[in-house]
């Protein structure tokens, strides 16, 4: 008779570890295109508010509504005109997007060949007698 499957247990330290770890990747995902698009942002705001200078809300394409809804806002037509011009860029860097890609097919992969033993363990013991 084989001896029945137990999983491994991992102590408090250890989902602390795991936990603060998954925590700090999240925000390490999340803080790095920021911080990689922080200097060209930075040159789009300030070429935006010298366009701003002496905008009006005609310049701006804005009609007598969308002036009501920016004015009701507490903007007027030059503080509005940074918020108009600032377009924000979806283009897709390809290379980023291999890399994102080969990043999670990696994780997939060397999650199923960890796992595998463990998977067949346990249904040997259910099911082989």
């Amino acid at each position: 008779m084989k001896k029945q499957y137990s999983p491994p247990s991992q102590g408090i330290f250890g989902q602390i570890f795991d936990s603060l770890f998954i925590l700090v990747l999240v925000y390490a995902s999340l803080m790095i295109p920021l911080l990689i698009n922080a200097e060209a942002k930075a040159e789009s705001v300030a070429s935006a508010a010298k366009a701003a200078a002496h905008a009006t809300w005609e310049s701006l394409g804005q009609n007598a509504v969308q002036q009501a809804q920016w004015i009701k806002l507490g903007y007027n037509p030059e503080q509005a005109a940074v918020l108009i011009n600032d377009r924000f860029d979806y283009s897709i860097d390809p290379f980023m997007l291999v890399i994102t890609i080969a990043v999670i097919a990696g994780y997939f992969v060397f999650m199923l060949t960890v796992s595998k033993r463990q998977y067949r363990e346990v249904i040997a013991e259910k099911f082989d007698k």
